[in-house]
C-alpha cells in the first residue's frame, strides 16, 4: 500500500533501504524511454544502429565522467538500445564518500540527492531530454530507473556480458515492444 504525500499517492522507493548510493561501488543501471518508444535507433543484423538522438545519448553518457571529475567515476560497459539504456558505472572513493566507511549502516534520508547515483542519472536524463527537445523530438524517459549494486567480480562479468550481448539478443529482450 502506498502512502499519500500532499494528497497524492507515493510509490515506495525502488532503492535499497539504508544504502548510501554515493559510496564507492559498481552499479548496473537500466533506464527506459517513456512508453518504451524506440527513440535511439534500431537493431539491424543483431547490431544497434544509433540514430541522431542515440548518438547524442552516447555522447552525453561518455561526458558524464568529464562533467563529474570530483566523483572519481569509472565507466564500465554500456549499450544504448532502441528504447532503453544499460550501463555499469563505478563510483570511486572521493571527497563526498570517504567520511563514513560504514555507509551500509547509515540511514538514507529524503532530501535533495547530489554526488550519488541518482544525481548522475538525473543529469544524464536531463541532458538527453534537453537535446531531444532542441531537435523538436517529443522525447521522454520513464520517471524511474532500475539499479543493481554489483557485489563481486563474477557478478560484474555476468552483467558485462549481458550488456555486450544485448543487441544480439534483442529478439528476446523483455524491453522490446
Amino acid at each position: 500500500m502506498s502512502d499519500k504525500f500532499r494528497n497524492k499517492y507515493r510509490i515506495p522507493s525502488a532503492r535499497l533501504q539504508g544504502y548510501d548510493y554515493g559510496q564507492n561501488g559498481a552499479y548496473f543501471i537500466t533506464i527506459c524511454t517513456k512508453n518504451r518508444v524506440h527513440f535511439f535507433g534500431e537493431i539491424a543484423d543483431r547490431e544497434m544502429q544509433l540514430n541522431e538522438l542515440g548518438k547524442i545519448a552516447e555522447t552525453e553518457w561518455i561526458r558524464t565522467l568529464e562533467l563529474r571529475p570530483d566523483m572519481n567515476l569509472e565507466m564500465g560497459e554500456f549499450v544504448i538500445m532502441p528504447n532503453h539504456f544499460h550501463a555499469i558505472i563505478i563510483i570511486g572513493d572521493n571527497q563526498y564518500n570517504t567520511y563514513c566507511r560504514d555507509a551500509m549502516h547509515r540511514v538514507s534520508t529524503f532530501a535533495p540527492q547530489s554526488k550519488n547515483l541518482a544525481s548522475i542519472i538525473r543529469g544524464f536524463k536531463s541532458s538527453v531530454t534537453t537535446n531531444a527537445r532542441k531537435m523538436g523530438i517529443d522525447f521522454g524517459w520513464q520517471s524511474r530507473f532500475h539499479d543493481h549494486i554489483i557485489r563481486n567480480d563474477a557478478e560484474y562479468r555476468r552483467i558485462e556480458n549481458y550488456i555486450i550481448n544485448n543487441p544480439n539478443n534483442w529478439k528476446d529482450d523483455k524491453f522490446q515492444l
